[in-house]
């Protein structure tokens, strides 16, 4: 651990620490004034011992349309002098969101990256390979400033120029890989063909998109890692809100600097543990945009309980989906990643596929799944798709016929969906080379998004 007696700690010392930062972070807030202090005020909270931990489900929500509504600089809780650094979203939802940093709060995200590649096994020996994008987007600069808390050495590569990254690997030797997990599978295929040597790896820490286990799986076949997921977003912090160490068993909640809740998506009641809900998260340490009960939009569980490893924490589950991503198909209602995980585990997929929201007739709106299969998609994608069929118990499917239709009744069976499945030559779904992948488009006139669609 990096931090052993914060991620550590007592349920009831950690209870006590979250009050106290509470109770500090409402006062800011009032003092601040702003739309936070407002609501704070109008709903009868005037000074932070007005709050328990156990009363925080009734406190104003903060949501991103407060962030677009105050933008750049409104809802800062310190004067603008003290800003030395701004991230923020890239905007593909049409306007970015942007937060600032002051000193302390890089500090702040240099320690959480640095807790997360600590679950990961790294250590101040380890050599980071940081694939993940620099720039606005946060997921490089904070690992990079994470790797450098920790004492390890960092390898700022970004993303793209795949031949020059497995060049870099094979020459520095590193023992972590991180990246986005869609772009860890292109480097493993990418490097098998090239016949390299990547066996200095030894974990991955990946993040900045929903992936599935089936994914993991895919992705532990073509590179020599434990592959763990990390969470974050830019509103909080950036990377490092969570991350799951090596038992794979959830990703542990930094509590300490950023309390977590469940909410149901429609009521904003909070939600039992285990059942599936919105993830809501309060800053109390942050200093220039603190936040309270942020809602996020992603789904996912919370558990609490020891881990194996140690960590008190409360973990959460790998991201179900978002609330704005989720698909409404002939009245069936379904997440990106819930179609990926019966595509991966059903050993008839390989990794790369796309999902065609068809919307030339409002009327009769469909969704084509296309894909390629492991017979079409070359040694390397084959062998990724027989393990995650392995491991899914479900090899069996592959000998099932037709592909087509048994991925069709599988998307049925499992989900409910009806889906047109459309098996395409390899190399026709784009492979990742920078950022995320795009696992979602919307056909709405003209042209084929893909090559062989009809």
């Amino acid at each position: 651990m990096f931090d052993p007696k914060a991620e550590a700690m007592s349920l009831d010392e950690r209870a006590a620490l979250q009050r106290h930062r509470l109770w500090g972070l409402v006062d800011r807030l009032v003092a601040a004034g702003g739309v936070q202090g407002r609501r704070l005020k109008e709903s009868g909270v005037t000074r932070g011992s007005d709050v328990h931990l156990k009363d925080l489900h009734s406190l104003p929500f903060t949501t991103k349309q407060d962030l677009w509504d105050n933008y750049p600089f409104g809802m800062l809780a310190v004067p603008q002098e003290q800003v030395v650094a701004v991230h923020g979203s890239s905007g593909t939802r049409g306007r970015p969101t942007l937060v600032a940093y002051t000193r302390a709060d890089l500090d702040l995200w240099a320690a959480m990256c640095a807790r997360s590649l600590s679950c990961a096994g790294a250590t101040s020996d380890s050599i980071v390979h940081n694939a993940y994008g620099y720039g606005l987007f946060t997921g490089g600069i904070g690992i990079h400033q994470g790797t450098v808390a920790l004492g390890a050495t960092v390898v700022p590569m970004s993303g793209g120029m795949t031949e020059r990254q497995i060049r870099m690997i094979t020459d520095l030797k590193p023992d972590i890989l991180t990246c986005t997990p869609a772009y860890a599978l292109r480097l493993g295929e990418a490097a098998a063909e090239a016949g390299a040597d990547l066996s200095s790896l030894k974990a991955g820490v990946f993040g900045a998109e929903p992936w599935s286990e089936e994914l993991r799986t895919a992705i532990e076949d073509v590179l020599p890692i434990k592959a763990v997921d990390i969470y974050g977003l830019s509103e909080i912090i950036g990377p490092g809100v969570a991350t799951e160490c090596l038992e794979q068993d959830g990703l542990h909640v930094n509590e300490d600097h950023f309390i977590v809740e469940t909410v149901d998506p429609a009521t904003g009641e909070p939600v039992a543990e285990g059942e599936p809900g919105e993830l809501v998260f309060t800053t109390p340490t942050k200093q220039a945009l603190p936040l309270l009960r942020y809602r996020t939009g992603d789904i996912a569980t919370l558990t609490r309980g020891e881990c194996p490893c140690g960590r008190t924490l409360a973990r959460m589950s790998k991201i179900r989906g978002r609330v704005d991503d989720m698909l409404v198909i002939r009245g069936v209602n379904v997440y990106p990643s819930e179609v990926e995980r019966v595509l991966l585990g059903s050993g008839l997929v390989v990794p790369h596929y796309q999902l065609v929201v068809d919307r030339r007739d409002e009327a009769a709106v469909r969704l084509i799944v296309a894909c390629e299969t492991a017979e079409t998609a070359g040694t390397a994608g084959a062998a990724a798709t027989a393990a995650t069929a392995a491991t899914a118990g479900t090899a069996g499917t592959a000998d099932s016929g037709d592909p087509v239709q048994a991925l069709a009744a599988a998307l049925k069976a499992d989900l409910g969906l009806h889906a047109d499945v459309s098996v395409l030559p390899p190399g026709t779904v784009p492979r990742v080379e920078v950022g995320k992948a795009v696992r979602v488009v919307t056909w709405e006139s003209g042209d084929a998004p893909l090559p062989g669609l009809a």
